[in-house]
Protein backbone atom coordinates (compact mmCIF):
# COMPACT_ATOMS: atom_id res chain seq x y z
CA UNK A 1 0.00 0.00 0.00
CA UNK A 2 2.51 2.21 0.71
CA UNK A 3 4.42 1.63 -2.71
CA UNK A 4 1.44 2.54 -4.36
CA UNK A 5 0.76 5.65 -2.27
CA UNK A 6 4.58 6.90 -3.26
CA UNK A 7 3.61 5.89 -6.96
CA UNK A 8 0.25 7.98 -7.13
CA UNK A 9 2.07 11.28 -6.03
CA UNK A 10 3.94 11.80 -8.96
CA UNK A 11 1.02 10.98 -10.88
CA UNK A 12 -1.61 13.58 -9.30
CA UNK A 13 1.31 16.19 -9.39
CA UNK A 14 1.67 16.14 -13.17
CA UNK A 15 -2.85 15.65 -13.12
CA UNK A 16 -2.74 18.59 -11.72
CA UNK A 17 -0.07 20.89 -13.50
CA UNK A 18 -1.71 19.81 -16.74
CA UNK A 19 -5.40 21.62 -15.39
CA UNK A 20 -4.91 24.82 -16.73
CA UNK A 21 -3.56 23.82 -20.26
CA UNK A 22 -4.90 24.73 -23.39
CA UNK A 23 -6.43 27.81 -22.45
CA UNK A 24 -2.78 29.59 -22.94
CA UNK A 25 -2.85 28.66 -26.57
CA UNK A 26 -0.94 30.80 -28.91
CA UNK A 27 -2.68 30.07 -32.33
CA UNK A 28 -0.93 30.50 -35.91
CA UNK A 29 -2.14 33.26 -37.31
CA UNK A 30 -1.60 32.86 -41.37
CA UNK A 31 -0.40 36.78 -42.16
CA UNK A 32 -0.59 40.06 -40.14
CA UNK A 33 -2.64 40.02 -37.06
CA UNK A 34 -5.05 43.30 -36.83
CA UNK A 35 -5.05 45.56 -34.13
CA UNK A 36 -7.42 44.03 -32.39
CA UNK A 37 -5.68 40.16 -32.57
CA UNK A 38 -4.29 40.79 -28.34
CA UNK A 39 -7.50 42.06 -27.09
CA UNK A 40 -9.66 38.81 -28.94
CA UNK A 41 -7.28 36.34 -28.23
CA UNK A 42 -7.36 37.25 -24.47
CA UNK A 43 -10.79 37.44 -24.18
CA UNK A 44 -11.12 33.75 -26.65
CA UNK A 45 -8.61 32.38 -23.91
CA UNK A 46 -10.79 33.93 -21.07
CA UNK A 47 -13.59 31.51 -22.68
CA UNK A 48 -11.70 28.51 -22.95
CA UNK A 49 -10.50 28.72 -19.16
CA UNK A 50 -14.15 28.35 -18.51
CA UNK A 51 -14.22 24.57 -20.01
CA UNK A 52 -12.97 23.06 -16.78
CA UNK A 53 -10.87 19.82 -17.40
CA UNK A 54 -12.60 18.09 -14.05
CA UNK A 55 -15.93 18.55 -16.10
CA UNK A 56 -19.28 15.93 -15.51
CA UNK A 57 -17.45 13.11 -18.59
CA UNK A 58 -14.36 13.15 -16.58
CA UNK A 59 -15.85 12.09 -13.55
CA UNK A 60 -18.05 9.56 -15.07
CA UNK A 61 -14.71 8.02 -16.50
CA UNK A 62 -12.81 7.92 -13.50
CA UNK A 63 -15.84 5.89 -11.97
CA UNK A 64 -15.83 3.58 -14.91
CA UNK A 65 -11.97 3.27 -14.71
CA UNK A 66 -11.87 3.04 -11.13
CA UNK A 67 -14.14 0.40 -11.21
CA UNK A 68 -12.65 -1.93 -14.01
CA UNK A 69 -9.26 -1.20 -12.49
CA UNK A 70 -10.71 -2.52 -9.53
CA UNK A 71 -12.20 -5.96 -11.15
CA UNK A 72 -9.31 -6.08 -13.00
CA UNK A 73 -6.43 -6.25 -10.11
CA UNK A 74 -9.26 -8.42 -8.36
CA UNK A 75 -9.02 -10.84 -10.65
CA UNK A 76 -4.88 -10.86 -10.93
CA UNK A 77 -3.10 -13.89 -10.25
CA UNK A 78 -0.24 -12.44 -9.89
CA UNK A 79 -0.73 -10.04 -6.38
CA UNK A 80 -2.99 -7.44 -7.65
CA UNK A 81 -5.23 -5.57 -5.98
CA UNK A 82 -8.29 -4.44 -6.36
CA UNK A 83 -7.44 -1.28 -4.71
CA UNK A 84 -4.10 -0.72 -6.63
CA UNK A 85 -6.23 -1.65 -9.62
CA UNK A 86 -8.64 1.08 -8.88
CA UNK A 87 -6.02 3.50 -8.21
CA UNK A 88 -4.14 2.82 -11.14
CA UNK A 89 -7.96 2.73 -13.36
CA UNK A 90 -8.44 6.23 -11.46
CA UNK A 91 -5.27 7.48 -12.41
CA UNK A 92 -5.00 6.60 -16.02
CA UNK A 93 -8.73 8.11 -16.40
CA UNK A 94 -7.67 11.23 -14.85
CA UNK A 95 -4.89 11.79 -16.91
CA UNK A 96 -6.39 10.75 -19.97
CA UNK A 97 -9.65 13.36 -18.78
CA UNK A 98 -6.89 16.23 -18.22
CA UNK A 99 -5.59 15.80 -21.65
CA UNK A 100 -8.72 15.84 -23.83
CA UNK A 101 -9.83 18.64 -22.41
CA UNK A 102 -6.47 20.61 -22.68
CA UNK A 103 -7.04 20.17 -26.46
CA UNK A 104 -10.81 20.53 -26.10
CA UNK A 105 -9.05 24.44 -24.92
CA UNK A 106 -7.17 24.93 -27.55
CA UNK A 107 -9.41 24.28 -30.06
CA UNK A 108 -12.17 26.82 -28.19
CA UNK A 109 -9.43 29.45 -28.73
CA UNK A 110 -8.74 28.71 -32.33
CA UNK A 111 -12.23 28.72 -32.90
CA UNK A 112 -13.29 31.91 -31.14
CA UNK A 113 -10.40 33.45 -32.75
CA UNK A 114 -11.81 32.23 -36.39
CA UNK A 115 -15.27 33.55 -35.62
CA UNK A 116 -13.65 37.17 -34.88
CA UNK A 117 -12.32 36.97 -38.12
CA UNK A 118 -8.78 36.27 -37.51
CA UNK A 119 -7.07 34.07 -39.79
CA UNK A 120 -5.94 31.86 -38.01
CA UNK A 121 -4.44 28.13 -38.85
CA UNK A 122 -4.15 26.33 -35.97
Amino acid sequence: MKHLTLLSLPCVALIAGCSGTGAQHQPVVDGTPSAAFQSDLTACQSVAKSRRWDNAETRQNVMLGTAMGAALGAADKDGGTALGGAVAGALATTLGGAVKSRDARRHIVVTCMQQRGHRVVG
